[in-house]
């Protein structure tokens, strides 16, 4: 289906990934581990759920995997491809063209989208807001942009996460704005957004324990009392 491209705006005010982490968000270990389960996750997190939803946003498309996986799914005829990173075009391009919908690359920073109010019926949000210098003007964005009724698929790591050792060794992100589990949560509804209790997941997921579940795996209980390290979640657009 048709690709087009739109830049809008400076794309600064971003932390750029290390060579690492570009490396990689393009391997199995991403596509099978990470985003495929999330989306399988959020999916039946929401409520309501509709049959098909015509006009997705994909914040932080970076690669484009997330793209087909939407089309899949969700059946849009129109899927805005959000990043800013020039680079994203020709690095997802080759999963655009495999859409049934039409997929319209912009690249802008999410904190301030050159997009119309209330046009979207669904904003997907993967591991990218915990990249964002203003989160708080993000999640107003994100709110801004979606149709009444409209839905945010929302799943990141968390300050636990974003804070080890390993993820700051081998990945760049913006550390002083990270935040908790509830303090996303928090942020979120004070941008508007509904956000029911049976549409929030916190799985403590192997790759997002210091130890990437090794303790586990040698018969060690997973601790109960802990700050959480993801979060995944449905938030409305109140219809």
């Amino acid at each position: 289906m048709p690709v087009t491209d739109q830049s809008i705006g400076s794309g600064q005010d971003w932390v750029r990934e290390s060579a690492f982490g570009v490396w990689f968000l393009n391997t199995w270990m991403w596509t099978g581990h990470v985003l495929r389960p999330s989306l399988y996750h959020l999916e039946n997190l929401m409520d309501p759920k509709r049959d098909r939803y015509p006009a997705i946003l994909d914040v932080g498309c970076g690669h484009g995997h997330s793209l087909l996986q939407l089309d899949r799914r969700f059946r849009p005829d129109r899927i805005v491809a959000l990043d800013v990173d020039p680079d994203v075009r020709d690095r997802a391009a080759p999963h655009a063209v495999r859409c049934r919908g039409t997929v319209e690359f912009v690249i802008n920073n999410a904190a301030a989208m050159d997009i119309p109010d209330a046009s979207m019926d669904m904003v997907f949000c993967h591991q990218t807001f915990h990249h964002l210098m203003d989160p708080d003007a993000a999640a107003r964005e994100f709110f801004r942009v979606l149709k009444p009724g409209g839905v945010l698929l929302f799943a990141e790591s968390c300050r636990r996460y974003i804070h080890s050792w390993l993820i700051r060794l081998l990945f760049r992100h913006p550390m002083d704005v990270q935040k908790t589990d509830q303090e996303y949560i928090e942020l979120l509804m004070a941008a508007g957004f509904r956000i029911h209790p049976e549409t929030v997941s916190k799985p403590y997921l192997w790759w997002s324990r210091p130890d990437l579940g090794l303790g586990e795996r040698l018969g060690f209980r997973v601790p109960r009392q802990r700050e959480e390290t993801l979060l995944y979640l449905a938030a409305y657009r109140p219809g």
